[in-house]
């Protein structure tokens, strides 16, 4: 079996899959991924599914018998599943094990937590949320799943004698690929942004838009600098702070350039 990443070392081995994965430092020494035997992966699976049985049980009782618990809503709860999500970010930035396991084990009770919202008007549940995110990643993993996910291409009076392909990708940026065509053409409707939250942050939801405009080949994004993860930090906190000193909204400055933007590209669509 392959030895796991310390907090020393870091997985140098794995190719980064976006832009701010490829600007994080590096912890050198440390092998990408962990093979196991199929046995031990079941093995696996039943403890964690045994343990979130337990974490099941817990979220119940809180949402039974504790009063804060039984006064909460997705709404008044969202802003903490936010707040936990930052936090568990900082932890896997950091480096720090003990607190992303700490951070994930937060990120996941509130999961479970609006999972059991939606089980009490009967609007889902925990099983519904599995089962719908398991679909999604067969479905956009076609270069893994191959056969199994073939036939969703097939109209029902194809199935006999429809052959689809199957889209290989050998590289990540190949799955990368594969992944925008298969969101936008499969789940948007051919739609670039469709569903994209405009209550995002403006850095995040500026990204969005350009690697979905880029996407869909409408958009060719300039190269970048080759700057370090540290340099482009500290560009956007120069910009920051420009924009301050000209009395300027950096947030709002860069929601509307991003709005603009993404007007453009709905132009051109």
């Amino acid at each position: 079996m392959t030895e796991r990443c310390s907090p020393e070392t870091n997985r140098s081995g794995a190719r980064p899959t976006d832009d701010r994965a490829a600007l994080l430092p590096q912890r050198s020494g440390c092998a990408a991924s962990v093979g196991r035997a199929p046995g031990e992966d079941a093995e696996r699976a039943a403890v964690g599914a045994a343990a979130l049985a337990r974490l099941d049980e817990v979220t119940r009782r809180l949402r039974r018998d504790c009063p804060w618990d039984r006064e909460q809503d997705e709404r008044s709860i969202v802003p903490h599943t936010v707040e936990e999500a930052y936090e568990l970010a900082d932890a896997a930035h950091a480096g720090d094990d003990a607190k992303l396991v700490d951070e994930l084990g937060d990120v996941l009770f509130q999961v479970h937590f609006l999972a059991l919202l939606l089980e009490e008007r009967d609007a889902g549940g925990l099983e519904a949320v599995a089962d719908g995110c398991r679909q999604k990643l067969i479905r956009r993993h076609p270069h893994v799943f191959g056969e199994e996910n073939a036939d969703r291409r097939c109209s029902p009076d194809q199935r006999s004698g429809c052959a689809p392909a199957i889209d290989r990708a050998e590289t990540a940026d190949a799955v990368l690929e594969n992944w925008g065509r298969i969101k936008r053409d499969d789940e948007r409707g051919g739609e670039v942004f469709g569903d994209l939250p405009e209550n995002l942050p403006a850095a995040l939801y500026a990204r969005k838009l350009i690697k979905r405009g880029a996407s869909a080949g409408l958009y060719e994004p300039e190269a970048g600098w080759g700057g370090s993860f540290d340099q482009h930090g500290d560009a956007l906190l120069q910009a920051v702070e420009a924009a301050h000193a000209d009395g300027v909204d950096a947030e709002l400055a860069l929601r509307h350039a991003a709005d603009r933007f993404r007007t453009d590209i709905d132009s051109a669509s």
